[in-house]
């Protein structure tokens, strides 16, 4: 049929033209902007998902960023430990110097106490300016804070992690189970028998003590305790009251590590017996370490030090002479340490929080043995005051301090932050491919859409004229 009024092959036409046109420019914009997806409407499913990866791929590469921050700031930390461990050893070397003073006058070691008090003003230089960013290391900011410690009961409280989750604080029961004990042997004689040569041995060392027959007890208690700074073992009656009961070599320190022998030399057997608490006839004996729980937990013991590291606590501490016995004490950590931000969500499973303690030298050391200040000139053990076998105690728990922190953060650095990253950099590498696989474009296919396209539209122009030309063939019945 031949009407004039509706072109219906041309409006068909342009009807495929118009979707070859949307379909080219849509090939266009993809091919420009190298995505699939630049609408919703282009794959709404599609752009749901890809919109949640991208918030996931932000977020992990904020924490990549936040655990690389991190192991900066370890870095600088240790770094400034290394100086102060090497200002410690410096110390060391000064104040054994000082000990030889049958070779040394009162100038070198005057000299020497001058040198000692210059490093240890560096060791407190050094924790209050090591910085990072305007956040100070070593001066303890980063440490933790305690509240309700009761101090005859434990001392020397270093708490190297806490988790506080959604919590303000952390409350800390210690519950004694076992007490620690002094390794010790007793000779229950008033006095020796015959001639014997007595080897002691301690946990510092060994001495050789020739006794003749009739030594008393009171006798054999001086020579004990002339050497028991070689040794570590010391010497004093049974009973208080009567030298003849005999007399108890005991470690000066608590713990297994402690242990007390004595050998008899001499021809004459069994000059010198000796029978451990359990009134069993032996030459040796050792220590016992203390037993508890923290919160619950079971805590390693070294003498009458107490270890606990779980995820939730980490924390070292020290019970008291007086408290060595079974009982419980408690305390709380309200606050303090160095939290830091590992993960891609906010959540304490993401979170880590790690305490660095003050590193002046009013910090190192402990109560038993003193505090690294009281070296320097008009403290109690400089050397200048004849302290220095005190001294040397003091510096080498201070040195041990430092290393154990410095082991700490390193493996914090190495085996926290270090792991984290790598895993880190995999899951945003696994997350952009997926991401990628949903909103980029497949140039090759496209580009052959672009081609069809434009193909298409060259021959939807063609028809669409030949369609309007349709309509004049009714002019030829009209003639």
């Amino acid at each position: 049929m031949a009407r004039i009024n509706t072109n219906i092959a041309a409006i068909n036409a342009g009807r495929q033209l118009a979707r070859s046109h949307q379909a080219l420019g849509t090939s266009l914009e993809r091919l420009s902007s190298g995505l699939r997806i630049n609408r919703g409407a282009d794959d709404p499913a599609g752009l749901i998902v890809s919109e949640s990866l991208r918030a996931e791929i932000e977020s992990v590469r904020q924490a990549i960023a936040n655990s690389q921050r991190a192991s900066n700031v370890i870095a600088t930390t240790e770094g400034a430990l290394n100086e102060v461990a090497s200002l410690l050893n410096d110390i060391q070397a000064k104040i054994i110097e000082a000990a030889n003073v049958g070779a040394v006058s009162d100038d070198e070691i005057q000299a020497n106490q001058l040198q000692i008090d210059s490093a240890i003003e560096s060791i407190t230089r050094i924790a209050n300016t090591t910085t990072f960013a305007g956040r100070k290391l070593l001066n303890g900011s980063l440490g933790y804070i305690t509240s309700g410690v009761n101090v005859s009961e434990v001392v020397d409280i270093r708490i190297n992690g806490v988790s506080f989750g959604t919590s303000n604080y952390i409350p800390v029961t210690v519950n004694v189970i076992q007490s620690a004990q002094h390794a010790q042997l007793e000779f229950r004689t008033s006095a020796i028998t015959a001639n014997v040569t007595l080897e002691v041995s301690g946990p510092v060392g060994v001495t050789t003590l020739p006794l003749l027959s009739g030594t008393t007890s009171t006798e054999i208690m001086a020579a004990i305790n002339q050497v028991s700074d070689a040794t570590g073992v010391r010497a004093a009656f049974i009973n208080v009251g009567n030298p003849a009961s005999g007399v108890r070599l005991s470690t000066l320190e608590y713990g297994s590590d402690a242990f007390v022998q004595v050998t008899e030399i001499g021809d004459t057997p069994n000059v010198f017996p000796t029978w451990n608490a359990d009134d069993e006839d032996v030459d040796r004996d050792i220590g016992r370490d203390a037993a508890a729980t923290v919160n619950g937990a079971t805590s390693l013991g070294r003498g009458l030090e107490l270890f606990l590291n779980t995820t939730g606590l980490s924390v070292e501490l020290r019970l008291q002479e007086s408290f060595n016995q079974a009982g419980s004490t408690s305390f709380a950590i309200t606050g303090g340490g160095a939290a830091f931000q590992l993960g891609p969500g906010v959540d304490s499973n993401q979170q880590v929080n790690i305490g660095v303690p003050s590193t002046a030298a009013s910090s190192l050391g402990n109560a038993e043995v003193g505090y690294l200040a009281q070296v320097a000139s008009g403290g109690q053990y400089a050397l200048t005051n004849d302290g220095a076998s005190q001294a040397a105690k003091i510096v080498e728990k201070a040195v041990r301090q430092v290393s154990v922190l410095r082991g700490r953060l390193g493996a914090f650095e190495k085996n926290t932050l270090d792991t984290n990253i790598s895993q880190l950099q995999i899951a945003m590498e696994n997350l952009t491919a997926s991401e990628s696989t949903i909103r980029d474009l497949d140039f090759a296919q496209e580009a052959s859409n672009l081609t069809r396209n434009q193909i298409l539209v060259s021959a939807g122009t063609s028809v669409l004229a030949i369609a309007n030309q349709t309509p004049q063939s009714v002019l030829s019945l009209l003639q």
